[in-house]
């Protein structure tokens, strides 16, 4: 049985990212949001794309206004209006100045802007109050960026703000990585669908839902396969069908050591390499970690290997191995160059947090901001890896390492946050 920590990282050094070369599509920018750029962006314009003024005000040359004050102002002559989006058609002379709003283009011979605020009016002549600063107020061409230079990296998540950056580089079509494809099914004789009236002894199919669910929010596309029963025949027959059209295959049950628990014989028997069996952790001991052999030109989706999780039945150990195992390779094999591995943070705890000391032991729970420091309240109720009741409205799980038995009240404890909640 591995470790957590080993477990983690035979995981990520399986996981081999979306080539750039076949694994692309190109994009509108307003359906970029989200996406991984796949290639760098560079942008013809210079940002600002000319001087601007960066305030409402007067350009005026330097040299004329460089000792003016309230007591004795200088007094220029204003020959023109400039309004944003407007070319100005003036050169400042000596003596002169230009009447000038946010975002406006500075006009030949002006070097300065003196805000309004610091200026009085008269007709068409306008009186400076203080001494500016030298070409205070002025957005100089080319400051913020440099045509011809790199805009944004490949390997980023383009959230709102690259959007933003995209859209003013004129950037109406972007390449990204595809979406990875994560093939999703559950096993057991006893699962029903949610549509299903239940009989005795039978349970509704969760899993499949929240690791669809998962699976979204982490930007991949969900390929449900439904619910394959306690059937050696039936199982290797979607499990080749999973692994021939998907990136990762996500199956829940069917991992530990029951009579009725195929899923690591058939897949031996598929060629997979087992790299993880079982995991020193507590809710999610039962993983398996499998990879298979390069698949066939014609079918395969990339030249990876596919990526097997043989994740546990109950559903609460289903959710905290997704998010501590599944989550950053999905990230890594979408093509993000950074930010894929789990975040913790040390946060105080609220509760009395109790573990048997065996395993690393995960407790879920929601993150408080209480006078400007986090947290960690665990969620009531049992939890039992076969709870699913209180996992909702949490975000954070706390972790309790081996030989850990006892987190008290204000103690510190590291915390995994969950993403997207």
């Amino acid at each position: 049985m591995l470790f957590v920590s080993d477990a983690e990282a035979i995981i990520l050094n399986l996981v081999q990212p979306l080539d750039e070369r076949r694994d692309t599509e190109v994009v509108d920018l307003l359906t970029a949001d989200s996406r991984i750029l796949a290639t760098p962006v560079t942008s013809p314009l210079d940002f600002p794309h000319w001087d601007n003024s960066a305030m409402d005000g007067y350009a005026v040359r330097y040299e004329d206004v460089q000792h003016s004050s309230a007591e004795q102002p200088v007094i220029l002559e204003i020959i023109e209006d400039i309004p944003a989006g407007y070319q100005p058609k003036s050169t400042i002379q000596p003596g002169q100045a230009a009447r000038i709003f946010t975002g406006a283009v500075i006009p030949a011979g002006a070097d300065t802007v003196v805000m309004q605020e610091k200026t009085r009016r008269q007709e068409n002549r306008v009186f400076i109050l203080n001494t500016p600063k030298p070409q205070e107020f002025v957005r100089h061409k080319a400051s913020f960026y440099q045509a011809g230079r790199q805009l944004l990296p490949a390997g980023i998540k383009l959230n709102s703000p690259e959007i933003a950056v995209l859209a003013a580089a004129q950037c109406p079509q972007l390449s990204v990585y595809r979406r990875p494809r994560v093939a999703i099914f559950s096993t057991g004789d006893e699962l029903v669908t949610v549509d299903q009236p239940l009989q005795a002894g039978q349970i509704v199919d969760s899993n499949q839902y929240a690791i669809a669910a998962l699976v979204k929010e982490s930007g991949a596309e969900p390929l449900i396969l439904g619910i394959v029963k306690d059937d050696p025949v039936a199982l290797e027959k979607v499990i080749a069908h999973a692994i021939a059209i998907a990136d990762i295959v996500l199956s829940s049950g069917g991992v530990s050591v029951g009579d009725y628990d195929y899923v690591d014989k058939i897949l031996e028997s598929l060629g997979a390499k087992i790299h993880i069996r079982a995991v020193e952790m507590r809710p999610g001991k039962p993983l398996t970690v499998a990879t298979f052999p390069s698949r066939d030109a014609i079918n395969r989706v990339s030249t990876n290997s596919p990526l097997y999780f043989g994740l546990p039945g109950n559903p609460a150990a289903v959710l905290v191995t997704y998010w501590r195992f599944v989550l950053p390779a999905i990230k890594k094999l979408s093509g993000i160059t950074e930010g894929w591995e789990p975040v913790f943070l040390k946060v105080r705890s609220h509760d009395e947090l109790r573990s048997d000391g065996k395993r690393e032991t995960y407790l879920w729970g929601k993150l408080h901001l209480i006078d400007g420091i986090y947290e960690f309240h665990k969620a009531d109720g049992s939890h039992s890896s076969g709870n699913l009741i209180n996992l909702a409205q949490t975000n954070a799980l706390a972790v309790l390492p081996m030989g850990k038995t006892l987190i008290s009240p204000q103690e510190e404890v590291q915390v995994l946050q969950l993403v997207n909640r």
